[in-house]
């Protein structure tokens, strides 16, 4: 089946809706989170309010579109990473998420910023999260990278742990997509996703640049650092 033609009205339309998310990027990265609202994006671009609300009814519907946008975008780059490596390399599949997780957020600060850091005054999110397949294939993703870990890991991991030290939901997932991975890997994959956005974050809030020179091989290293706890072997030539 061919890919539906839109017609001029459409592709304007469109256009339009892309625009006005670019802006509402632009105004957080300026004047943070509170800087987010339609009547501001509509002078920007020259619209009369009654124009925008068009597009978005609502400032919280326009929210939750960047964040949906914002958070898919991240996890196509990440997975596309990782899967250009061979399900037989989990440290070189670590390794590559987590250096297009780095790269994603130096180049879209301010949709880190959005789904991981500043808060949107007043939001409400739908229910369900504005975000839940993108959220869902995250967590499945990191879940699986530590699942692929485990056999290698689970003799370095210390604490015991039950099921009803997570989230449900949390719980659901793993269980339904890893029935094989036991609560300790749950705990694994928080302080994997953990150690991968600490520094991230440091850097994009310009924590980290004051202190060092070179912000890539800090994180390289500390990527390196997490997959020989894990008991890994790094088998690929990874990007310094």
């Amino acid at each position: 089946m061919g890919v539906p033609v839109l017609s001029r009205r459409e592709r304007l339309r469109a256009e339009t809706a892309a625009e006005i998310k670019a802006v509402a990027l632009r105004l957080m990265s300026e004047g943070g989170p509170d800087a987010i609202s339609l009547r501001a994006i509509a002078r920007e671009m020259g619209m009369t309010a009654g124009a925008i609300y068009g597009y978005y009814d609502t400032r919280d519907t326009l929210v939750s579109a960047l964040i949906k946008d914002v958070y898919t975008s991240l996890v196509d780059a990440v997975e596309a990473a990782r899967d250009v490596l061979p399900a037989d390399d989990p440290a070189g599949r670590i390794l590559a998420w987590g250096q297009a997780l780095r790269e994603w957020a130096l180049v879209n600060p301010e949709g880190f910023r959005l789904i991981y850091g500043d808060p949107v005054p007043g939001y409400q999110e739908p229910e369900g999260g504005a975000a839940a397949e993108a959220a869902h294939r995250a967590c499945a993703g990191l879940t699986g990278l530590v699942a692929a870990a485990w056999p290698q890991a689970v003799i370095r991991q210390s604490g015991e742990y039950d099921w009803t030290d997570f989230d449900p939901i949390l719980v659901g997932l793993v269980r339904e997509e890893f029935p094989e991975l036991p609560p300790a890997a749950v705990a694994l994959a928080l302080r994997v996703w953990g150690r991968m956005h600490g520094l991230v974050a440091l850097e994009i809030y310009g924590h980290l640049r004051s202190q060092v020179k070179d912000p890539a091989r800090i994180y390289l290293d500390e990527l390196r650092d997490l997959t020989r706890g894990l008991g890994l072997d790094e088998k690929s030539t990874t990007r310094a």
